[in-house]
């Protein structure tokens, strides 16, 4: 997918790196490491087409689609979820078509529209949308927020969930454990496994790069070259570049504050929080289905379609099947997540 042939990339006078020969395949996830000013983000600038090689050739497929992390985020008023949702540019242009086409009375034009947007997984972007936020550590009302309330840090992880949500066939990671805890990071990590494309992340973090990485490429020496030695080995060399893991929290003074009865107590409510988030996550995932579900129930509603056009009328029709699935799977989520909450509370 991306070969790299005798490349060299200088800045100014300085080579960062020369004689770079390497391949990336289809749904390869790649580990990179080095030390600071090695040349590791330039790699990323040089896969996003923001600067070319001085010498050698990079070759990569026309249109291939390339999601990265941006480290910018406006402070606007746009809720958090939408801005998720805003990483994957076919999903919001065939909405803002399907407003149009309503609009507009166009029966034709929904149903093949609809049609689109069940093959794309629109029904249940929103669900995906937010267990990718609620993976990075932000609540379910946090959705709803505007990203102006977020400090700088809780915006990067915004970034992390839109990039994610992305439907590209390469994802582009430059030290995304920065501002993750722990359980972020392992929610990080099964969102990259997920990931169905190729996978370049550069990281310091031991936890990550075992977790997901199938192939590791080592900046050094003014070079980069896949790294021919085992884990073990190439931990050592992470560590002696820099740990990036974070530290967990102390919390042994508090917990010995707390007496006997208070320990059960904390536990049901921490148990029961979670299972709060889903349950809000799964009504609002119902409640964005029925509407779905209306729209196309008033393209079904217009005078003769059956008889019109009753190729437009199918589509119409597997498109509500497609919802209607959908919809089932949230209320058997919800039904599920409330009797496991009401056993937390009993």
């Amino acid at each position: 997918m991306l070969t790299f042939s005798s490349v060299t990339v200088r800045r100014g006078p300085r080579v960062l790196f020369s004689g770079a020969t390497f391949s990336l395949f289809r749904g390869e996830k790649v580990g990179v490491t080095g030390e600071n000013g090695s040349g590791k983000s330039t790699l990323l600038s040089l896969v996003r087409g923001e600067l070319h090689p001085d010498a050698g050739d990079f070759e990569m497929p026309a249109g291939l689609a390339v999601a990265h992390v941006s480290q910018d985020i406006d402070a606007t008023e746009q809720q958090a979820i939408e801005w998720v949702l805003d990483g994957d540019a076919e999903l919001r242009q065939i909405e803002r078509d399907i407003e149009l086409a309503t609009e507009r009375n166009d029966g034709l034009r929904l149903g093949s529209l609809h049609a689109r947007y069940s093959e794309i997984g629109g029904y249940d972007a929103g669900a995906r949308a937010a267990r990718l936020l609620h993976g990075l550590g932000f609540s379910t009302a946090d959705e709803t927020r505007p990203i102006r309330a977020f400090s700088g840090g809780w915006r990067v992880r915004l970034n992390v969930a839109k990039a994610l949500m992305c439907r590209s066939d390469l994802l582009l990671l430059d030290e995304p454990t920065n501002h993750l805890d722990i359980d972020s990071r392992a929610a990080l990590a099964e969102a990259i496994n997920e990931f169905p494309g190729a996978v370049i992340m550069v990281s310091h973090d031991r936890y990550l790069i075992e977790a997901c990485a199938d192939q590791l490429w080592l900046v050094a020496n003014q070079t980069v070259a896949t790294f021919d030695g085992d884990l073990d080995e190439y931990r050592r060399i992470v560590l002696s570049i820099g740990d990036t893991r974070p530290a967990s929290r102390d919390r042994g003074n508090d917990r010995a504050k707390e007496t006997p009865n208070a320990k059960p107590e904390r536990a049901r409510g921490e148990k029961r929080s979670p299972l709060r988030q889903r349950i809000a996550e799964a009504e609002a995932e119902i409640a964005r289905i029925n509407g779905i579900i209306a729209k196309i129930d008033t393209a079904l509603a217009l005078p003769d379609l059956f008889k019109r056009d009753p190729k437009q009328a199918a589509q119409l029709s597997k498109a509500r099947a497609g919802a209607e699935s959908a919809l089932q799977r949230a209320e058997e989520e919800w039904l599920a997540v409330s009797s496991q909450y009401d056993e937390a509370t009993g």
